[in-house]
């Protein structure tokens, strides 16, 4: 039985996934290579729970509590007694790979090693194991605490029974799960980043605005925000990452992410978090 579970990546995905599991009745325990991340991680899920209890959707007894179950994790080896982690490190094939490496030697043989990834091969990342039928995809969306949908990723050697686990998991943590294989970009994204790629070149060909083209798909296809403001909300960084492991994965028939794109992520114009992407954000959107 899953009772306590390890975060590995104290970022925005990172944080939303403690708190999620925290809300929910598990015992947390958070690490990050950085040790001020994971304070810093901490004080946002407090704001963020702090928020639900002003709108109602959570009682200050059930924030406390919530709170009470997160614990900081200095060392990877502070998860060695979970019973289920998460990995939510950046998207970096290599050091995903070595974390789930460490995460295999530490732990009992029978946990299952979850990634957050959002576009990189279960399959390859499993490799690194000794355990790969216990490897799997566990693609959250963000805002993590908001989105229900959970991307459940099957590599080659994923077994039944861990994905039946994951997929219990996800519905005591109120999420709607949605099974993907392992293809570049899995579900979600293999349809989302086109379309964001696509945008992009609409842009720097002068088909449209920023603001036309984004208001054409709310409008149009009843998208709540448009494909360069959700670029920008996504990360311009991570978006060019995943566009590149499509035109990997694809070849040809793949539309190769804009120069544009490389050029705000070349600058350091990242989207909201930087204050600067497509469009300009005040400091406190960051």
């Amino acid at each position: 039985m899953i009772k306590s579970v390890g975060v590995i990546g104290a970022g925005t995905m990172g944080n939303g996934i403690a708190q999620v599991f925290a809300v929910n009745g598990f015992r947390v325990q958070l690490h990050d290579a950085s040790a001020p991340a994971i304070d810093k991680a901490l004080a946002t899920i407090d704001k963020s729970l702090a928020k639900f209890v002003e709108k109602g959707k959570l009682s200050a007894a059930d924030r406390e509590a919530s709170v009470g179950r997160l614990a900081k994790a200095p060392s990877i080896d502070d998860l060695a007694g979970a019973d289920y982690v998460v990995e939510a490190i950046f998207e970096n094939v290599d050091a995903k790979r070595a974390v789930l490496a460490r995460l295999d030697a530490i732990t009992r043989p029978e946990v299952i090693l979850g990634t957050n990834t959002s576009s990189i091969s279960i399959t390859l990342l499993g490799a690194a194991t000794k355990r790969p039928d216990k490897v799997l995809g566990m693609h959250f969306m963000n805002p993590v605490p908001l989105m229900s949908l959970v991307e459940l990723v099957r590599g080659q050697a994923t077994s039944v029974e861990s994905m039946q686990m994951a997929t219990d998991l996800c519905k005591a943590l109120g999420k709607t799960p949605v099974e993907a294989a392992d293809y570049p970009g899995f579900i979600s994204n293999r349809i989302l980043m086109p379309m964001i790629n696509e945008a992009i070149y609409v842009l720097y060909e002068g088909v449209g605005t920023m603001e036309s083209i984004d208001q054409a798909m709310r409008l149009g296809a009843n998208h709540p925000m448009g494909p360069l403001e959700l670029a920008d909300f996504i990360g311009l960084d991570v978006c060019l990452h995943i566009m590149e492991v499509l035109q990997a994965g694809f070849g040809a028939p793949y539309r190769a992410p804009p120069p544009a794109l490389r050029q705000l992520v070349d600058a350091g114009h990242l989207g909201q978090k930087t204050g600067r992407g497509f469009y300009t954000y005040p400091r406190d959107s960051k």
